[in-house]
Parts: structure tokens; sequence; C-alpha cells
């Protein structure tokens, strides 16, 4: 089962769009293409404090391999 964790490799900001481009297999820039029209539909604060939120509680891959 995969499991989402923040991209240390693939990342602009925080590593969550690369993230979840790696947990769906999909070209990480597409994802962040649909977070920025999320960002604009949801008049960017909301989205800005999901995305601050995701950042504190989604763990990077090395974290995650270290619980386990």
């Amino acid at each position: 089962m995969k499991k989402l964790y923040r991209s240390e490799t693939d990342k602009r900001i925080g590593g969550i769009c690369g993230g979840v481009g790696e947990l769906l297999d999909v070209d990480p820039t597409i994802i962040r293409l649909v977070a920025i029209v999320l960002a604009l539909v949801t008049a960017v604060v909301p989205f800005l404090i999901g995305y601050l939120f995701a950042w504190w509680i989604v763990p990077t891959k090395a974290e995650l391999a270290a619980r386990q």
C-alpha cells in the first residue's frame, strides 16, 4: 500500500505536490497546476492554510522510513 509523504527530491516549496504526484503516479507539474487552480477558486487563503497544515503533518520519506 502506498503512503503519502513529502517529496525530498521533487519539491518547490514544501514537497506536498511532489509527494502527491509520486503517490498517484502523475507528473507533479500537473498536480501543481491543479493546486494553483484550487487556490484561485478558494480565494487563496483557505488553500494556503490547508497547504501549510499538510506541510506540518505529512512526513518526508526519510521520516516515514524511520518510523517503521
